[in-house]
């Protein structure tokens, strides 16, 4: 992440560095009625301080003038040599180089997540998306947070900015994502996004974080697609450990906890390999081939069937539903899968 006040501090530099050269120029034409060529070789001879010749001699105005002009350019290019020598010597221009790169790669990135909010659930939502090889774009206010995660290995697309304003959503690609987690800490803030994001791309899937209960109907109408609530999910999770306890914990193998992986994963049906498209499930003979369980099929108009028997039909606009481990899923892309 490119740092501003090091930016600033090298514009400065170099806008004292010209103003110099103008200064120079200008004065040397006035005061001895140089030519441009003549003024711009006595400016480069006066500030590179080398001692050769003058054009011809200098007037009593012109030697007071070049006098001063001296002085000033001592302190005005030290200065711009310990700014661009801190530049090289500690990786600044490697820094401004890499940001340069890294906003240009986040320019080509498209069907992308955005995730605003580096917190607790963010970074959670973040490492479930980088398992599942999704594109990530991470929006951060903090920098010393982001500072944090980068020296804790963590190299993730960021943008250092605000979420809730629109330069920095669209800087984020949000007219080519293909959904946005806002996991920001004020739910004021995560109203805000959602709208924003839904005003910039109408097709996005937003999903919201709430801390309140009467946030979660404002998120809904601001346009989000789903609402959590970290705090009651954790409450109930725990509640349902005492009266439920295997039943979470085949939960927690679905998510990836435990000494059991299993992942839940879909395969609509527009990326269906062409010639299996149309068949029914015992056709494609998905258990048996790959040794995934097909739990659900959801159809076009969004109703979900559990455990569909192998006479049931697939159509476009339904999706299938498997659970396996990480080698079962695999393998259940390469057969069924578009390439």
């Amino acid at each position: 992440m490119m740092r501003k006040p090091s930016i600033r501090k090298l514009i400065y530099a170099i806008a004292l560095a010209l103003i110099s050269f103008i200064a120079g120029i200008s004065g040397y034409m006035l005061l001895e009625k140089y030519s441009l060529s003549e003024a711009f070789y006595m400016t480069m001879i006066t500030v590179s301080t080398v001692g050769f010749r003058e054009v011809r001699d200098l007037s009593p105005a012109g030697q007071v003038f070049t006098s001063f002009y001296i002085l000033y350019n001592l302190g005005t290019i030290a200065y711009l040599i310990s700014v661009i020598s801190t530049y090289v010597f500690e990786g600044e221009l490697r820094t401004i180089f890499m940001t340069y790169m890294s906003d240009h790669d986040l320019k080509k990135l498209k069907d992308h997540v955005i995730v605003c909010g580096f917190g607790r659930n963010g970074s959670k939502a973040y490492q479930e998306l980088v398992a599942c090889q999704e594109s990530v774009i991470v929006i951060e206010a903090d920098e010393n947070l982001i500072n944090a995660k980068a020296a804790a290995g963590i190299k993730a697309n960021m943008i250092l900015g605000d979420a809730t304003q629109d330069d920095i959503l669209k800087k984020a690609g949000i007219d080519r994502a293909k959904a946005i987690i806002t996991a920001l800490p004020k739910d004021a803030d995560n109203v805000f996004v959602t709208l924003t994001a839904r005003e910039l791309n109408k097709n996005i899937r937003i999903i919201a974080r709430a801390s309140d209960k009467s946030t979660e109907p404002k998120l809904l109408r601001a346009g989000a697609n789903s609402v959590v609530m970290p705090d009651e999910i954790g409450g109930s999770h725990m509640a349902n450990l005492v009266t439920r306890p295997d039943v979470i914990h085949f939960l927690e193998m679905m998510n990836g906890l435990g000494p059991q992986k299993l992942r839940l994963e879909e395969l609509e049906y527009q990326h269906l390999r062409s010639e299996l498209q149309g068949k029914n499930l015992r056709d494609l003979s998905i258990s048996h081939k790959t040794g995934v369980t097909v739990i659900g099929l959801r159809m076009l108009d969004n109703q979900f069937v559990v455990s569909p028997g192998g006479g049931t039909k697939l159509r476009a606009g339904d999706a299938i539903l498997v659970l396996g481990t990480d080698d079962q899923l695999l393998h259940f892309s390469e057969l069924y899968r578009q390439s």
